[in-house]
C-alpha cells in the first residue's frame, strides 16, 4: 500500500510519497536547525534517518520537532522491518503531540498487520489498532496544512489519501474479527476517498466472504477495467472472481 509520509523540507517531492515541512512555531538556534536539516536528509536511509532523529532528541531534549523525529524515526524502523519498535516510536511521537496523524496510522497499520485470527490476544490488539486508526483519521480531517507551499488542493488530497489507508486498515481489522458488513462498509468508505485498485480487490475479497458473490463480482469488473493495472493485483481480482463466480453458480433461469 502507498505510504504518505508527513515531514521534511520540500513540499512535493518525487516518488510518490509527500513530504510536507514542519513550520517552526519559535526560533531555533544554528545547532539544532543543522541537527534537524540532517535528519531530513536521511530520510532515504532508515539507519542514518534512526541515528540523526537520535542525535537531535539528544542535544535539544526540548525541540519543536520532537514528534516528528520520533515519528520519522518509527517509520525508518517500519521500513527495517523491525515492527515492534516503529509502534514504540510511533507511540511517543503521539505522546509527544496528541494531534499527530501519521503515528497513529502507523502504529495502527502494523497492529493490524501483525495480528492474526488465532492470536490469544487478537481483540485487545485490534481493539487498541482501531484506537489509533480513528484518532489518525480524526486528526487529519482536523489538522491544517504544515507547509504554505503546499496547495489547498494537495493538502486536500493527502488528507483523503491518509483517511483512505487508515479506515482500509479498520476494513482489515474487521475482517480478522470476520465481522464483514463492517469489512464492506470501510472499504467503500476508502476506495471513495481514494479510488486505488488495492482498496476495491479488499471490498471484493470481503463481498466474497460475506457470501456477495454479485457484488464480489462486481468489484472485481471495477478493478479489471482499470488500465495498466499491477499484474499482483490483477491476479488477485482475477481469483476472487473465479472463486465467486464457481461458488454462484450458473444463473436461473
Amino acid at each position: 500500500m502507498r505510504r504518505i509520509l508527513v515531514a521534511g523540507m520540500a513540499a512535493l517531492v518525487a516518488a510518490g510519497a509527500c513530504l510536507m515541512a514542519q513550520t517552526p512555531k519559535a526560533k531555533v538556534s544554528r545547532g539544532e536547525a543543522a541537527a534537524y536539516n540532517a535528519m531530513v536528509q536521511a530520510q532515504n536511509n532508515p539507519d542514518a534517518l534512526i541515528a540523526a532523529a537520535e542525535d537531535l532528541l539528544t542535544k535539544y531534549a526540548d525541540t519543536q520537532f520532537k514528534d516528528l523525529a520520533l515519528s520519522l524515526e518509527a517509520d525508518a524502523y517500519r521500513q527495517k522491518g523491525d515492527w515492534e519498535k516503529a509502534i514504540i516510536f510511533s507511540d511517543r511521537s503521539i505522546e509527544a503531540n496528541p494531534k499527530n496523524f501519521q503515528s497513529p496510522l502507523t502504529s495502527g497499520e502494523l497492529l493490524v498487520q501483525h495480528t492474526r485470527e488465532t492470536d490469544l490476544d487478537r481483540d485487545d490488539k485490534l481493539t487498541r489498532a482501531e484506537k489509533d486508526l480513528n484518532l489518525a483519521i480524526e486528526n487529519v480531517k482536523a489538522a491544517t496544512k504544515p507547509n504554505p507551499n503546499v496547495t489547498d488542493e494537495q493538502w486536500a488530497g493527502l488528507q483523503k489519501s491518509i483517511v483512505a489507508e487508515a479506515t482500509s486498515d479498520l476494513g482489515l481489522a474487521a475482517m480478522t474479527r470476520k465481522k464483514y458488513d463492517d469489512a464492506i462498509a470501510d472499504f467503500k468508505t476508502a476506495a471513495d476517498n481514494d479510488p486505488q485498485p488495492a482498496y476495491l480487490v479488499r471490498l471484493a475479497n470481503a463481498y466474497q466472504d460475506a457470501g456477495k458473490h454479485d457484488e464480489a463480482i462486481a468489484a472485481c469488473d471495477q478493478v479489471l477495467a482499470q488500465p495498466n493495472l499491477n499484474p499482483r493485483i490483477k491476479a488477485i481480482a482475477e481469483n476472487i472472481k473465479a472463486v465467486a463466480t464457481k461458488t454462484k453458480g450458473p444463473a436461473k433461469p
